[in-house]
């Protein structure tokens, strides 16, 4: 089950954090909650496969690509193939990555960890340009 990073600003746009190191998650979430998303994490592909399917939905999935039970490749095609168009960010350690690329594999965009104020603040006004808010 997702868990929900509360955050006391104004939230206009909703992130879901998929990583297995709880590190990464921590990191993450702190910087996207800089810049007012509301923020949810869980620690596989799976999860984050299930918890789409049950309905829930978010304006980004920052998923990194090496993870176990389903890496970030598999969920990718997952999502994309129930038709999900949320965007979908790829963030690892390793962008040398030696098996199908993310971004054939159906995400967005690819950032080598860790997440940065840039990269938040670029996705942001990706988000914001896209959905006209």
């Amino acid at each position: 089950m997702a868990k929900k990073i509360e955050s006391s600003k104004k939230k206009k746009l909703s992130a879901l954090v998929v990583d297995d190191s709880s590190v990464c998650r921590t990191v993450h979430v702190a910087c996207l909650r800089r810049h007012d998303f509301e923020t949810y994490v869980v620690e596989n592909g799976r999860e984050a496969v299930d918890l789409i399917r049950s309905g829930e939905q978010f304006d980004v999935i920052f998923m990194a690509v090496e993870m176990p039970v389903l890496n970030g490749i598999q969920a990718t095609r997952e999502l994309r193939g129930m038709g999900v168009k949320t965007m979908i960010v790829g963030i690892d350690c390793d962008l040398g990555y030696l098996g199908e690329h993310p971004i054939i594999a159906g995400m967005d965009r690819m950032y080598e960890k860790p997440m940065t104020q840039e990269i938040v603040i670029s996705v942001r006004q990706a988000l914001l340009n896209n959905y006209n808010i």
